[in-house]
């Protein structure tokens, strides 16, 4: 029986990738770390084979590697921009008060060389785009069983990212941003804005300011705060220092600034080795160190705080950043946020 024109194409497209593959897996295949990379995860796509996993298990694999690729592809040109992870209500109307408190938090961020990241629904979302503009806007798009529209700002924009899957799309949300902002908001902002706050106090995301924003007359978060004040931190489930890795503004200058001051001297951090690493934009004074020895020192497994003078022990491409490194004890973050604000004020 002559195969249909269909499946011939399907069998010249699979014997070219066949071809491919077997061309990438050649011993003389350039060396580097992306290429062992490559090697692993073209090893892992053969093993998927053997799995025997039924057709909705691949599928699932296969849709969120897609949406993974795609969307890191469109993030790709702006890495060197900070970017705002903004959450809150797509119910609220432009008439509203934490409405107007959106727009203008966009639009005072942007001015200070920030993006925002959002949903790119209607409410909050559209509000914050509406101030930062389609330029300075990216649209991480959820498609529900319920019809959820893009907003007018972002539709049509090839920074609109559409997800079949909340798990990618939290991935970049995290991935992507430089902190996270939550406006009011239903069951949805407090999902994304607990998870957030769980990762950075466990240390599954570097370290970064998650601000609460509401209106000077709104108790919306300060009733937040009292709850989580009350039941977590009163029935010791909590450390005494993990609320202060929230921090709450009623005023969109004052929230710009959270963010604004938690960079102005800290620019990133990472584990290096068996030590954690802090980048900075000024050098720390004999005077500074000793003193940050003395305040941090509950944080410290072994040794001190010490600079690190050795440049090719850190693969951060801007050498003109300082660099501190110490034993860090890997379960005080939020210590590691006081540190890193003390920082900010040398």
């Amino acid at each position: 029986m002559t195969p249909s024109f269909s499946s011939r194409r399907a069998q010249k497209v699979f014997g070219t990738f066949k071809q491919d593959l077997a061309e990438l897996m050649e011993d003389n295949f350039p060396a580097g770390a992306e290429n062992e990379i490559l090697r692993d995860m073209l090893f892992n796509l053969g093993k998927l084979r053997a799995e025997k996993l039924d057709i909705l298990e691949l599928r699932l694999l296969n849709t969120a590697f897609a949406e993974l690729r795609y969307a890191l592809k469109v993030f790709k040109p702006y890495r060197l921009v900070p970017k705002a992870a903004v959450f809150g209500s797509a119910r609220l109307k432009p008439n509203h008060p934490d409405f107007k408190l959106a727009e203008a938090f966009g639009r005072k961020l942007v001015k200070k060389g920030w993006m925002l990241i959002t949903g790119g629904a209607s409410g909050i979302m559209e509000a914050a785009m509406i101030g930062a503009g389609a330029k300075n806007s990216f649209g991480l798009n959820i498609m529900l069983p319920f019809e959820q529209q893009p907003n007018l700002t972002i539709r049509g924009n090839e920074k609109l990212i559409n997800f079949k899957y909340f798990f990618t799309r939290k991935l970049m949300f995290l991935k992507e941003s430089e902190a996270t902002v939550l406006f009011p908001g239903g069951f949805g902002t407090f999902d994304e804005g607990f998870e957030s706050f769980t990762l950075v106090q466990t240390g599954k995301a570097r370290p970064r300011p998650l601000v609460l924003v509401d209106t000077p007359k709104s108790v919306f978060w300060k009733s937040t705060l009292t709850l989580l004040k009350k039941n977590l931190l009163g029935g010791g489930l909590i450390s005494p220092q993990d609320l202060s890795l929230m921090q709450h503004c009623q005023d969109a200058d004052k929230a710009v600034d959270e963010l604004i001051q938690f960079y102005k001297n800290y620019d990133s951090s990472r584990f290096l080795r068996d030590q954690y690493l802090i980048r900075l934009k000024k050098p720390v004074s004999d005077k500074a160190l000793e003193e940050i020895r003395r305040r941090f020192k509950d944080i410290v497994s072994k040794g001190s705080f010490e600079r690190l003078d050795d440049l090719p022990e850190d693969d951060h491409p801007d050498s003109s950043l300082h660099r501190i490194v110490f034993s860090f004890d890997r379960s005080s973050y939020a210590r590691l946020r006081q540190l890193i604000d003390y920082l900010n004020t040398l």
